[in-house]
């Protein structure tokens, strides 16, 4: 039995060999994200690579996403919106690597540090003329995005609920209500909804999640997310299969007692 909650895996160097993506998609993979943040076209071609070779040897369509870098300034381990308030959030990188992502047929491509709807109408133009036809997913992950939602979800196939950077922007404590509130947004417009960042943090170095991890994966699915997303610990962390498999668990548990709960 398969969960009807989409399993996203950012593919790294912990997961990014074949015989790990096989592992992975065996335990339900079904969105395999590339951080264009990272790695080259030419480390990103052997990756996608592999993905379409494992999902053919597991008989089963495993998606691709592409999530473009945008303006994006890094400090450390951490990183944050490098833009100005009002400039444009799809750059010249961005542009050469949505043509590639094109070229190669990815089925996602996501949209960092997204403002306004117009982030979007700019990013769909450049897909039509670039011969694509890939879907939009919009990544949530600044104030002004949250207070343009409604616009932004009457352009975009799907969101993101980004709660790192979104934890830059509001107090930690008002971010469950973000999320709940953009989850709801986007279930009532029937667009795709996908929550991230932190979800099993401690599995970069556990091969178990903590408790409270699982709670938070399972009432993002309870709540109406459509995915969950791993990123460090599939990209980076020491337990990639295991974190995808428990993150299959977590959602078929999640949906079978989920007739049972009101939020």
């Amino acid at each position: 039995m398969e969960s009807k909650t989409k399993i996203v895996a950012t593919i790294g160097p912990s997961s990014k060999d074949k015989d790990v993506i096989v592992e992975l998609i065996k335990h339900h993979l079904d969105i395999a994200r590339l951080n264009f943040s990272w790695d080259t076209h030419d480390g990103h071609k052997e990756v996608i690579e592999h993905i379409r070779e494992a999902a053919i040897e597991c008989n089963k369509k495993v998606e691709i996403m592409q999530d473009l870098s945008g303006p994006r300034e890094q400090t450390g381990k951490e990183h944050h919106f490098g833009g100005k308030e009002n400039e444009e959030v799809i750059t010249e990188k961005d542009k050469n690597d949505l043509s590639f992502g094109i070229e190669q047929g990815v089925d996602y491509i996501a949209l960092s540090f997204v403002g306004t709807a117009n982030d979007i109408i700019e990013l769909r133009n450049l897909i039509k003329e670039k011969g694509g036809n890939q879907k939009i997913i919009a990544k949530i992950e600044r104030k002004i995005a949250f207070e343009n939602i409604d616009e932004i979800l009457e352009v975009t196939d799907g969101i993101m609920v980004a709660r790192g950077d979104l934890g830059n922007e509001y107090p930690l404590e008002e971010i469950p209500f973000v999320q709940h509130k953009m989850i709801e947004k986007a279930n009532s417009k029937g667009k795709i909804v996908i929550v991230a960042t932190q979800m099993m943090l401690s599995m970069v170095n556990s091969p178990t999640p903590t408790r409270a991890e699982v709670t938070d994966v399972a009432y993002a699915i309870i709540d109406g997310a459509d995915g969950v997303m791993l990123s460090e610990e599939s990209a980076t962390g020491k337990h990639p299969i295991e974190a995808v498999a428990m993150m299959e668990k977590i959602a078929l548990a999640s949906e079978k007692h989920k007739k049972d709960i009101s939020i």
